[in-house]
């Protein structure tokens, strides 16, 4: 959620805690609401909130950086078990984007979205690399700007910040893909 979203939600609990402390109605203005509220119609009062891919990405880079640290586990997905690379991500998306990713690196990359040029890439992107040699992917990370991804990177190791340049990571890149989308999205409280 983006900052301003959490200081309408926070105003939101703030008011009705302060409208808690009231004491109340008399019986008599009571009975009148009750009568209004019989024969009132009702009223929408919450409007839609247009959220934007920024604010989505940023959503998804809060949630991935506040891994860091997480251990590597082989099939790990969530904070409580570890992660590996794609558990990573199915859990970043889901949690922050309400995303259902599929669960391994050759399953999202069959997924069709937009595939994204190299010198295109923007926050929130999913970076595919083939570790093992060839082109067959075998690890994924969130790329979070600057030519730095945010991945779950091996056994003994922690979910971590590297960078695309580095002679490893730059000779196993296979591709990248966009799966949050480029238009606005309306979303209520």
């Amino acid at each position: 959620m983006h900052w301003s979203g959490r200081v309408t939600v926070i105003s939101i609990l703030l008011l009705s805690a302060a409208c808690a402390t009231h004491q109340g109605p008399s019986k008599q203005t009571a009975s009148i609401d009750k009568v209004k509220a019989q024969h009132a119609k009702p009223v929408k009062t919450t409007q839609p909130t247009v959220i934007t891919r920024t604010q989505m990405a940023d959503d998804v880079l809060l949630r991935a950086m506040a891994q860091i640290g997480t251990p590597y586990r082989w099939g790990g997905s969530s904070p409580q078990t570890g992660f590996d690379c794609s558990g990573l991500i199915g859990y970043v998306f889901s949690q922050s984007a309400g995303y259902q990713m599929p669960r391994t690196t050759t399953e999202m990359m069959q997924v069709v979205a937009p595939q994204i040029e190299r010198n295109r890439l923007r926050s929130g992107d999913i970076v595919f690399f083939a570790t093992n040699g060839g082109r067959r992917v075998s690890h994924a990370g969130i790329y979070v700007g600057d030519n730095r991804f945010v991945h779950a990177p091996a056994s003994g190791g922690k979910v971590r910040i590297d960078s695309l340049d580095m002679p490893y990571w730059n000779k196993a890149y296979l591709q990248a893909k966009r799966y949050l989308p480029e238009e606005r999205l309306a979303s209520s409280f």
